[in-house]
């Protein structure tokens, strides 16, 4: 008699992560209780931790609410050694008789199944007995239960388990890995909050997508301090410290591995991929054929040459985790002789060997570390750069090793110990080149870095007197122009620009630098079909260390050029560029990128999406400022909760904006005043607003897309006082703001509903929706105003459709629309304030009003709304539309 007592079977519940991204396989496991289509069962096939079990256990929860009754198996190792080990849990006892044993087993398994039925459920199928393979197989095949089997692919599986479904008794349904938006969307819900977007890369290229993985790598990080909430947003920060049952978890998918495949393994965590015949230099060949057979290498095709990596990421990480710092060094050593002896092929082979070099006890080649680290540069590495830059300084690197460190220091946000350096690397110029490059360099640092332009330029204009060698004067008239750019001088910017771009041969990073200056100019003036032949031409001369790292300030000016303009769409596609460039770079380019990507989506009024990737940028400047780069998160994250009508938000954010001035992007000025006129607007101060919005445009008067950009939104205020500058504008700026701007302008003014109409049908089309949905909004008033309701009621439903598009804007336009009340602009705005809890005093103050007539125009409305009470207010003025971020 076999016998195997009464153990019940106790699996681990996955708490607090939910189940997200398998909605195909959930229908089929729902398909398969309900018995559609004569389905008896499924098959779940995966990689180990990819979540086959999950899938099993809702399948008997699932079972358990049908009323079924639900039985729970697990094959293992262990339990293989006898006959129906598997089903010692659940089977107290059967014959010594196998084939008797069988039907008793059924027998027991299907015992009290009521008229719903059972379901078996059979958790690593590959790991069964041959008894116990062969009674899922009868199950299967007959009708008295439904049965969800697991196994894992790439193991060895009982015949009687693959007959199951290569005779069509089960369907077999792979369980693939999580995609990576399924794997944000995870994080999000586990951690209870968004996720910064380079995190949710880290993450998903590092499990690969297996939620077991995931799970176990968050755990950890969280637990080392460096997975952490800052701001409202989940941020990874540093190297991975994988937790030792992550470790055990990847070691145990990788097995016991003899000490030769060791070898390979532990040579590609270090080295990452190696080409077969350097790596055949290391190891002999047995090994490396070990390593794939075992699939714990690929070996693939690359460029021609045969290139060996390891499958999974996650062994590198485990095995680096597990090895001894002196291995590591000798590993290194290794690893840079082979690659030394076949010679390195190309720049990303010599960063590899000297970042490898610097960690090892391998002696240091000066010439060598300098040409990595200007690699590392350009691929804007910046610690690497300065790491590789230190240590080449340290072996004679010289002058050129010195502004590695301090460029790369100041790029960083790290402006104060980049002055240090920067005073040394003076000292270090012997001739007019040198001295010109290391004034640009301590000029930026100070402009940017430190935020003292008057300082930057003091330095840059001593310069130009003391060095009288043209072409290192280049460099110097090229900062010039960026300078006078940002300072919203593009007269001056055109002028210095041209004395570079001009020459017949300029230096690349000041036929760079100069680009980024004219395009600034360019962009503020009005100009913006000309930026796309400068900016092109600045990115190809931006290939060196020293224009590397400014790639992404190059972008910003044409993306600013391309939003004053309205060339919206194309903005944005300039928004992806920056994301796919800083993809693979994490730090400051990534951060520049989320900054760059919000940017573009506030232009096309996506509310939501600019908000989150504002704040991932500003979570990330708020520790590396590199120049300014808070002050533009801010200012365009105050913009986007006030258009979103989150007053209180907008203003925080506003303060914040204010004591992170940078004084030396005075070209944005008017997009600070446009904040103030936001944030006035959604507070519901609106005549406020539009003075605000006269006031931007005053001081554009020099920069007309600025001007241009100023009166639009004044107009989307209702102010109806714009229409003849903006048409002279419209002759004067490129681009479809202008022309739709005065447009507007004047079917305002004419209170022309059916050209409001048509101009915001053609704001919709050029990608402005947010000025669309004001359009219609304002459409919709003027048709009300003129008796006509059917199309006031399509205007106002077409305004409130495109809000919804622009992720809930709630601009003044939009709620007026959606809430219509027969009153006066002005009658509104006072009940806006006083709903907000103003005093009449508070309001009079705010508006420059008297109180006797903030006190009049309460009257007046509540004797036409039959309003008594200053509580019925914020009711009055409620809405059915998306509600504030």
């Amino acid at each position: 008699m076999l016998w195997f007592g009464s153990a019940s079977h106790n699996y681990e519940v996955v708490g607090g992560w939910p189940l997200i991204g398998r909605s195909e396989e959930l229908q089929v496991i729902d398909a398969v209780l309900g018995r559609e289509n004569g389905l008896r069962g499924v098959v779940l096939a995966g990689a180990a931790g990819v979540g086959k079990t999950r899938l099993a256990r809702e399948a008997l929860e699932g079972a358990r609410r049908r009323g079924m009754t639900g039985r729970w198996v697990t094959g293992s190792v262990s339990a293989r050694t006898l006959p129906l080990g598997a089903f010692a849990a659940v089977l107290p006892w059967v014959g010594s008789d196998p084939m008797r044993a069988l039907g008793q087993a059924a027998d027991a398994l299907l015992a009290g199944a009521g008229q719903a039925g059972a379901l078996v459920v059979v958790d690593d199928g590959h790991l069964l007995d041959e008894v116990s393979a062969t009674l899922v197989h009868q199950l299967a095949a007959g009708t008295a239960a439904t049965v969800v089997v697991t196994v894992r692919t790439g193991e060895p599986v009982p015949d009687a388990v693959t007959a199951v479904w290569k005779d069509a008794h089960l369907d077999r349904l792979e369980v693939v890995p999580l995609s990576q938006p399924q794997t944000a969307e995870l994080l999000e819900a586990a951690l209870g909050g968004p996720v910064d977007t380079a995190a949710v890369a880290r993450m998903w290229r590092l499990s690969r997508g297996n939620p077991l993985y995931l799970r176990e790598l968050v755990a950890g990080e969280r637990a080392a301090g460096q997975l952490a909430q800052r701001d409202g947003l989940w941020r990874w920060a540093g190297e991975p410290a994988l937790s030792a049952k992550l470790v055990e978890l990847v070691e145990a998918r990788m097995g016991r591995l003899p000490e030769p495949v060791r070898d390979v393994v532990d040579l590609l965590a270090f080295a990452g991929d190696l080409e077969v015949d350097v790596l055949g230099r290391l190891v002999d060949a047995a090994a490396l054929e070990g390593a794939e057979t075992s699939a714990l290498i690929t070996v693939d095709t690359d460029r021609g040459q045969l290139s060996a990596s390891l499958t999974h990421p996650l062994y590198g990480e485990a095995r680096r985790a597990r090895t001894g710092a002196f291995r590591a060094r000798q590993l290194r050593r290794r690893i840079v002789g082979a690659l030394l002896e076949t010679g390195p092929r190309g720049a990303d082979d010599e960063l590899r060997c000297a970042a490898l070099m610097v960690d090892s006890d391998f002696a240091v080649e000066p010439g060598l570390l300098m040409r990595a680290a200007n690699r590392a540069a350009q691929l804007l590495d910046l610690p690497l750069a300065i790491r590789l830059g230190r240590v080449a300084f340290a072996h004679g690197g010289g002058f050129a090793a010195k502004a590695i460190v301090a460029q790369g220091l100041s790029m960083q946000g790290r402006g104060a110990e980049a002055e240090v350096e920067l005073r040394l690397l003076s000292g270090l110029a012997d001739t007019d080149a040198l001295r010109a490059w290391a004034a640009a360099v301590r000029a930026g640092n100070l402009f940017f870095t430190l935020n003292h332009p008057t300082h930057a330029e003091q330095v840059l204009g001593e310069a130009m007197t003391a060095i009288s060698d043209q072409p290192a004067r280049e460099i110097l008239w090229a900062l010039h122009a960026v300078f006078e750019g940002l300072l919203a001088r593009p007269g001056e910017a055109a002028r210095a620009a041209g004395v570079v771009l001009d020459a017949p041969r300029p230096q690349p990073n000041a036929e760079f630098l100069a680009s980024w200056g004219l395009v600034a100019a360019l962009g503020v003036t009005g100009r913006a079909d000309n930026v796309g032949p400068v900016a092109a031409r600045g990115f190809r001369a931006g290939v060196s260390f020293d224009t590397a790292v400014l790639w992404f300030n190059l972008a910003e000016a044409e993306l600013m050029a391309l939003r004053l303009a309205g060339y919206l769409p194309q903005a944005e596609a300039l928004a992806a560029r920056c994301r796919q460039q800083a993809a693979d770079i994490p730090g400051v380019p990534q951060l520049m990128a989320a900054a760059l990507t919000g940017h573009a989506e506030l232009a096309r009024g996506r509310l939501r999406d600019a908000v989150r990737w504002m704040r991932e940028a500003l979570t990330g400047f708020t520790a590396i400022d590199p120049g300014g780069r808070v002050f533009d998160g801010l200012l365009w994250l105050t913009q986007a909760w006030a258009m979103a009508g989150n007053a209180d938000a907008a203003a925080q954010t506003l303060e914040r904006l204010a004591a992170n001035h940078h004084t030396g992007f005075r070209y944005r000025e008017t997009d600070v005043i446009l904040a103030r006129a936001w944030v006035a607007a959604a507070q519901g101060a609106l005549s406020q607003a539009i003075a605000l919005t006269r006031e931007a445009a005053a001081a554009a008067a020099h920069l007309p897309a600025c001007e241009v950009l100023a009166l639009q939104t004044a107009v989307r205020f209702g102010d109806r006082t714009t229409a003849g500058r903006l048409a002279v504008l419209a002759a004067e700026v490129d681009g479809p703001r202008a022309q739709l701007a005065a447009a507007h302008a004047a079917a305002l003014a004419a209170d022309d509903g059916h050209a409001l109409r048509a101009v915001s049908t053609r704001l919709e089309q050029t990608g402005d929706w947010m000025a669309a949905a004001d359009a219609a909004a304002q459409a919709a008033a003027a048709h009300a105003r003129a008796k006509k309701a059917d199309l006031a009621r399509m205007d106002g439903g077409r305004a409130h459709l495109l809000a919804h598009r622009c992720q809930g804007a709630r601009t003044p336009a939009i709620l007026s629309a959606a809430r219509p009340l027969p009153i006066t602009t002005r009658e509104r705005e006072i009940i806006t304030l006083a709903s907000r809890g103003l005093t009449n005093r508070d309001i009079a103050r705010r508006l420059g009003l008297s109180v006797r007539t903030v006190e009049g125009h309460l009257y007046r409305v509540g004797a036409k709304l039959g309003i008594t009470r200053r509580a019925d207010l914020a009711d009055l003025l409620s809405d059915d539309g998306p509600q504030p971020l």
